[in-house]
């Protein structure tokens, strides 16, 4: 993929730039038509800017003008870019509307995209309605596409107007969603969208003024630095475990079922770390018998527990991985996990940690946003909206504690390399690099150089979920377990009717009843329902549509079961290149197999039968 086309447009007249030949003289006119008083202190939005349109147009961008990106986990967040005393912010509105714009501009009630025929790539194509064969057929059915066909019999279908007509309709389509997105936020809750790069700092922003408590005895404070990163230790996310890899044959029924805003239900229910943490060395429970905080504990598991609940991060020859192993091992966990897990047998022993005080601080904002989505049907925006502030705000208090500086400069400039101990990262975007730095001490001990966040919260919020998720393991008065996920859980018969509901906060829904199920491995599931026809196939790497070009289904993957049994598929895969300012699509293989990475695999004549938990018999991390 290389650029031939750029539009945009500012809610009055669309400008369409077509370029087959030249990607730089594109995007320098582009520049210049872009670059004007008008548009002076404007943000521009582009959806999936990051994914997408930042490996076409940077590596142009810094030839021409000064660019000040800010990159967070690879990701671009913004760039603010001056050229001719003319300042512009490029923005992902998919950083704030988490949807592709073809289902934003349907929720949103705005004119949709067209089609297009995406393989086609002869650029000064003119002549009848292209085939079939060149649109994406998993998104566009035969119907529709002769309906439109319909409009082309009496005249030429031409490449260079048709794609013109397709990107500007993009524009149109994104340019009076984010409009509206920013109405409805501003009615409702009194704040320009504009303000924020991102979803989480919208919704950190609007918690902070209209609901973060502001009494001096409920305090939220920053936590960075040493304090940040021993916390950061037990932050491990959710728990996805595999059991029993298959029901018997022709038995058992598999319910699945998933709770309902699991982070927003427990952000609404717990205490939360509040104040500032106070250090401690030793066993805090002999000082007070309810401390509450983080502590840093030797573990002894359960002997004979079947689902382990406490889980850490442990190195193995893979890699990193997250597990919740038996025996004896150590780590960093939320007092109220321990506690928790006190009840399923485990013993420990804490050498250290931090405590604080506790408040509840999430209720009000949780009760506001769920009854607003209760208001409002699925189709409507404020629902959508008010389930992604609903999802998003416990991460933003997770993110890093200080940002690494980024400084773009010409690849002839020495100056740089001759401090190489403080870089951390360098990118080759062609005649210039970006490269990640240290932060200066002088910088790290300047508390306003810290982002705004507190980590004991956001690890807290998870710590609570996996609480809630242990009631559903290790249960001798419910089916048998065979998978869980961060919020899910796969049962070979139903859950008792107190614990189900589809609208009440922290409760299971019922998702599907399937009469054919197979779980390999984390992420790695299939589920048929054979009566109705459903069918459910998750492969961790494979989208969709490779899952369905490769026709992969139940019985395939069944073959998995087999000791070292291994499939191999092709799919497309993207190579994005800030260097050559493109995007290749090649085939690549996948493989998948059967994985032992988080639980031990039990066979039986070579086929995969069942799980234990791994034994840890040392406190090595």
């Amino acid at each position: 993929m290389v650029p031939y086309l750029v539009s945009f447009y500012d809610g009055n007249s669309p400008k369409n730039l077509f370029n087959s030949m030249n990607p730089e003289k594109l995007v320098k006119e582009f520049i210049d038509n872009l670059f004007v008083k008008k548009y002076n202190n404007k943000i521009i939005y582009l959806h999936n800017f990051a994914g997408f349109d930042v490996f076409f147009l940077i590596k142009y961008l810094v030839k021409y003008a000064e660019v000040n990106p800010i990159i967070n986990n690879g990701d671009f967040i913004s760039i603010e870019v001056k050229y001719n005393n003319i300042k512009i912010t490029f923005r992902d509105s998919y950083k704030h509307l988490l949807a592709s714009l073809e289902k934003l501009a349907k929720n949103f009630g705005v004119e949709n995209k067209g089609i297009f025929p995406y393989y086609l790539n002869i650029l000064n194509y003119q002549g009848s309605f292209p085939d079939y064969k060149y649109f994406d057929q998993k998104k566009l059915t035969l119907e529709k596409y002769l309906e439109v066909k319909k409009d082309f019999e009496n005249k030429e279908w031409n490449f260079k107007d048709e794609s013109i007509k397709y990107c500007e309709q993009d524009c149109r389509s994104l340019h009076p969603v984010i409009s509206k997105y920013n109405e409805l936020f501003f009615k409702k809750f009194g704040f320009n969208i504009h303000n924020n790069p991102t979803l989480p700092s919208l919704a950190f922003a609007n918690y902070r003024t209209n609901y973060m408590p502001s009494d001096k005895l409920i305090p939220i404070p920053q936590i960075n630095g040493k304090v940040y990163q021993d916390i950061k230790l037990g932050y491990t996310g959710g728990a996805t475990e595999i059991y029993i890899p298959k029901p018997p044959e022709n038995d058992n029924l598999i319910y699945a079922y998933d709770v309902n805003a699991l982070y927003p239900f427990v952000m609404s229910e717990f205490m939360m770390p509040i104040g500032n943490p106070t250090y401690f060395e030793g066993n805090i429970l002999k000082i007070d018998h309810n401390a509450f905080g983080f502590f840093y504990c030797k573990i002894i598991a359960p002997k004979d527990l079947k689902h382990p609940i406490l889980q850490i991060h442990y190195k193995t020859k893979g890699g990193i991985r997250t597990i919740s192993p038996l025996g004896k091992f150590e780590g960093m966990f939320f007092s109220e996990e321990l506690y928790n897990a006190e009840k399923f047998g485990y013993k420990f022993e804490i050498l250290w940690g931090y405590t604080f005080k506790k408040a509840n601080i999430f209720k009000d904002y949780v009760r506001d946003l769920y009854q607003l989505r209760l208001q409002f049907p699925k189709s409507d925006p404020m629902n959508f909206l008010a389930k992604l502030h609903l999802n998003s705000l416990y991460g933003r208090f997770g993110m890093k504690d200080i940002f690494e500086d980024i400084v773009i400069f010409e690849k002839e400039d020495n100056t740089l390399y001759e401090n190489n101990n403080i870089i951390l990262d360098l990118i080759d975007i062609g005649t210039h690099m970006i490269a990640k730095l240290k932060k200066p001490i002088v910088d790290i001990l300047n508390k306003e150089d810290y982002n705004n966040v507190n980590i004991a919260i956001a690890a807290a919020v998870t710590s609570y979920a996996r609480i809630h998720m242990s009631q559903f393991k290790n249960n001798p008065n419910l089916p048998n377990l065979y998978y869980t996920d961060t919020d899910s859980t796969y049962f070979d018969g139903p859950l008792p009717d107190h614990l189900v509901s589809s609208t009440d906060l922290g409760k299971m829904k019922l998702e599907g009843i399937f009469d054919k199920a197979l779980f390999l491995a984390p992420k790695l599931y299939a589920l048929e329902n054979t009566k109705n026809g459903e069918s459910i196939i998750k492969i961790k790497g494979l989208t969709k549509e490779s899952i369905q070009k490769n026709n992969i289904t139940i019985d395939l993957l069944e073959n998995l079961l087999e000791k070292d049994y291994k499939l191999t598929f092709k799919q497309n895969k993207w190579f994005k290149s800030l260097y050559k300012a493109n995007i290749q699509i090649l085939d690549q293989i996948y493989t998948i197999q059967t994985t032992d990475s988080k639980r031990e695999l039990i066979y039986s004549n070579g086929k995969f039968i069942n799980t234990k938990a791994i034994v840890l018999d040392n406190t090595t991390r």
